[in-house]
């Protein structure tokens, strides 16, 4: 049995079983990776795929236990490989981020453009996707961390911590009539056409949450995972915005009226995940760090000897988080 032998059976089934695709994405060849899952397949006695004619159609009951364990094997063989770089050259290596688009726009440029002039040998990868594809990249090791609003929760095999809370506001075209309100109402905003995140982005269930404690039914005719595109449909006019606070920029915006939304919806927290047992390098700490300061590295670390979200609730018990 050999390391390569079981990253292809993995890569495979994260591909959706296609070997050209995967034999792309590892720079090989296709006879290459079928020869080799064949051969660790007659080692072991049993088949990881079954097969319609000559090509791959499912992953055998056999094969989810050996996949699964195979992931595992190769996590542990990188983690080697970062204790080994971290002592051969503290400075130098990759990191991987999976993150929404609110995040990558707007609270981590500063952190990046930081973290790159300190760290210029440090090959630094940025992936977007939903919460729930940011939070299973991290379970699986596919990127070193998550950043995000929802589902983080949802992965047992996750470190989260918290980094900061943040708040939402209303936005609207200067020539709309909440422009000159005071003091927004829920009943006021759901009479007008919504425009919001895609559920399961960016703290989409607080504001659900907070309509339907207040009996209203609101109209949602546009949602979009991404601030910008909320911004664009808001200035069509075709409805009013719900965004977060901090994608909101004077500058760019100043065509918007952007009004305090704290009072009707709850705040939402945004964390820091990343799979337990992984070995963080120090250029890792000080990424943390830089994202969210009360992180100390003696701090993430005993993050890390937590078992459980209770326990990791409880040591975060008592630090008083950034509000944006």
């Amino acid at each position: 049995m050999k390391l390569q032998q079981l990253r292809y059976i993995w890569e495979v089934a994260h591909h959706d079983l296609n070997v050209s695709a995967t034999a792309q994405s590892l720079f090989t060849s296709q006879p290459g990776i079928s020869k080799q899952i064949r051969l660790l397949e007659d080692e072991l006695g049993v088949e990881v795929f079954a097969r319609s004619g000559k090509h791959l159609s499912r992953i055998t009951p056999a094969g989810e236990t050996i996949i699964r364990e195979a992931g595992e094997i190769l996590r542990r063989a990188e983690g080697i490989k970062k204790i080994a770089q971290e002592f051969s050259n503290q400075r130098r290596g990759d990191l991987s981020i999976a993150t929404t688009h609110t995040q990558a726009r707007y609270a981590l440029p500063k952190v990046i453009q930081g973290f790159v002039e300190a760290y210029p040998e440090v090959s630094l990868h940025m992936h977007q996707g939903t919460p729930m594809q940011i939070s299973e990249m991290a379970a699986t090791g596919a990127v070193d961390f998550a950043i995000a609003t929802e589902a983080l929760e949802l992965f047992n095999d996750l470190i989260m911590m918290p980094c900061y809370r943040w708040n939402r506001c209303v936005i609207v075209p200067r020539n709309h009539p909440l422009a000159k309100t005071k003091r927004l109402t829920l009943a006021e905003v759901a009479r007008y056409p919504l425009i919001t995140y895609v559920f399961g982005f960016t703290g989409r269930s607080k504001l659900d949450e907070a309509f339907a404690a207040a009996g209203l039914t609101p109209k949602v005719v546009f949602t979009a995972a991404d601030a910008d595109v909320i911004k664009t449909y808001v200035r069509l006019g075709l409805g009013v915005g719900i965004v977060a606070q901090m994608a909101v920029d004077e500058v760019a915006d100043s065509d918007l009226v952007a009004l305090d939304a704290r009072h009707l919806f709850a705040p939402s927290l945004t964390r820091i995940g990343f799979r337990k047992g992984t070995f963080l390098r120090g250029y890792m700490y000080d990424f943390i760090e830089r994202f969210a300061p009360h992180l100390t590295p003696d701090l993430v670390e005993a993050a890390s000897h937590r078992t459980n979200s209770d326990e990791l609730d409880e040591l975060f018990a008592g630090i008083e988080l950034p509000t944006y």
